[in-house]
């Protein structure tokens, strides 16, 4: 069984997602940023809290590196990438959100 391992969002993360998704819903309903950190940031942050060790490696080599690329409720393809730090805690640095997928 794999240990849990807290999960914080670095500030980087939350400029990344402002960038994409911003404030203000879309004319065609497309969800603000606190829509995507309430619905669909908790499922993607509990696999890198239960699951860390299993997640895809983004950098060969890097095991300290692990990426989640996911489908969300509120946007179509989603891939963030987390870092795990000395004190055994993983922090969520990048999200890029894919809206071909469209609403």
């Amino acid at each position: 069984m794999n240990e849990r391992r807290p999960v914080r969002v670095d500030d980087r993360f939350l400029e990344l997602l402002d960038a994409q998704l911003g404030e203000e819903r879309g004319l065609d309903g497309q969800p603000t940023a606190t829509d995507f950190l309430l619905v669909d940031l908790p499922p993607i942050a509990e696999m890198f809290a239960t699951g860390f060790d299993d997640l895809m490696m983004p950098i060969p080599g890097r095991s300290d590196y692990r990426a989640v690329l996911s489908v969300g409720s509120l946007v179509p393809r989603i891939l963030i990438t987390g870092h795990l730090g000395d004190d055994g805690s993983v922090t969520l640095l990048s999200v890029r959100i894919d809206f071909e997928a469209g609403w």
